[in-house]
Formats: structure tokens, sequence, C-alpha cells
């Protein structure tokens, strides 16, 4: 028995349990690190529900923010602080909830928006993402038909202005929106995929006329916000369903 290091253990045996245990405890940490955003859960009236899940809440951590943005710590108790103008159906749990006000102003159903930063989406350097084709000298459209100049029409048929920019994804390189300069002088923003861009003008179908005037806008006429994009792409989807009570019925 000289010489003899594991005797009558069975190596293959001791791996496959060490694996068990490793594994269990990846999952136990991915979940764990799962419930940094969204948690604790909150009923539909807001209040804490009592039973969180198998996995405790984990420990705050701090992550630091690149180009001088400061840090932010997840997770961080901070519910969403807005009073949404909207009413439950029935008070059984699980039931819908319907607009009080106007839903795309106030951010309802398919017009609801995420509290992002009010700030800019910054690419690896630190600068904007989202520019003004104006405000760039590399890109130029190379192909297919230039937008600029062309009047918009609402789904109603309305021609509420003319396309007067192009705001570009450097990084990316693909179109982001387009600039619209409505009729009163001001201008707002039109998500590209919701556009719709032929020879004799550009089709937005989401919505009418009428709406074009509440559209959020920007506070920079050369920069958007993460929180302005989210509000302004929020409303253009949003009259996907409110944009008139026919949308709100059955379709066949």
């Amino acid at each position: 028995m000289e010489g003899i290091i594991v005797g009558r253990i069975d190596l293959a045996l001791v791996s496959l349990y060490l694996f068990w245990l490793f594994f269990a405890g990846l999952v136990y940490w991915l979940q764990r690190e799962n419930m940094r955003e969204g948690y604790p859960l909150e009923d539909e009236q807001g209040n804490p529900v009592g039973a969180q899940g198998l996995f405790p809440l984990p420990d705050p951590k701090t992550f630091k923010l690149p180009h001088g943005r400061g840090q932010v710590s997840a997770p961080n108790g901070k519910g969403d602080s807005r009073e949404l103008a909207m009413e439950l159906t029935s008070p059984s749990g699980g039931s819908p909830f319907t607009p009080t006000g106007d839903p795309l102003v106030d951010g309802i159903g398919p017009a609801a928006w995420a509290e992002r930063r009010d700030l800019p989406e910054l690419d690896g350097h630190g600068h904007p993402k989202i520019v003004p084709m104006r405000m760039s000298e590399n890109f130029q459209i190379s192909a297919g038909r230039d937008p600029r100049g062309l009047p918009v029409a609402a789904y109603d048929g309305d021609v509420v202005g003319k396309i007067n920019d192009l705001w570009i994804d450097e990084p990316e390189q693909l179109v982001r929106y387009l600039e619209i300069e409505l009729n009163d002088g001001t201008a707002c923003l039109l998500p590209m995929p919701l556009a719709r861009v032929r020879k004799y003008g550009v089709r937005v179908h989401s919505l009418h006329g009428r709406h074009f005037a509440n559209i959020p806008r920007t506070r920079s006429p050369n920069q958007v916000t993460m929180l302005e994009e989210e509000k302004i792409c929020a409303y253009y989807c949003g009259g996907k369903l409110y944009a008139n009570e026919e949308r709100l019925e059955p379709q066949v």
C-alpha cells in the first residue's frame, strides 16, 4: 500500500459533486445579480409585495460611470415617482388599467416610457452618439431618397410640416430620427422606423395631424437626451393604439 494517495476515494465522483456545488452557487449568484433592477416587487397599486421570491435581494453595488458621469448604486430602492393618470378596470388582481387622461401625454400603455437619465447617450470617446447631419462633416446620403424638404403627412392626411434634417447615430452609421419643421415654425423629431419615405413625401401612420403639437421636444436643437428619446418614441408608438378610438377595438 506504499505510495497510495487517494486510497478508495473516487476522484471522478468527487469532481462531479464539486461541479454540482459550483453550478448551484453560480445559479444563486446569477439570480441575485438579476434582482438589482426591478426589485423589490410591487403590486398594481404600488404597494410592496410580501413574497419577493426564493432568493434575497443582493447588497447594493456601486458602478462608476465612464466619461465623468458619476456613479450609480443598485439596488437603490427607488421606484417610479410618477402619478399615472389611469385606473383599474376591476378590483381583482391582474386586471388591466384604463387611461383617465391623454394616454400619449401621460405615458400609458404602449406610450409608456422609462425614467432614463436626462443626458445624451455617449459613444466610446465620450461624444454624443446622435447628432444632426448638419453638424457632422463625415456623413452624406449616398443612396436612396433624400427626405429633406419633403412634406410630412399624418395618418389622416394633414400635412404638418416638412423634413428639415436627419439625425444620425455616428457609431452605428445609420439614421435614427428625421427632424420635422412643423407649420408653426417649431421642430420635433420623428423616429426613422415609424416614417415611410416616398417620392411625394413622408407619411406617419401612428399619429393624426392634431397630435403633432404635443410631441415631446428636445431642450437643445442639436442634442437629444436618453430621457427625451424615451418620451418621443413612446409618444409615436402609443399612437398605434390611442390615435383614434377605432384602434382600440379588435381588428379583423
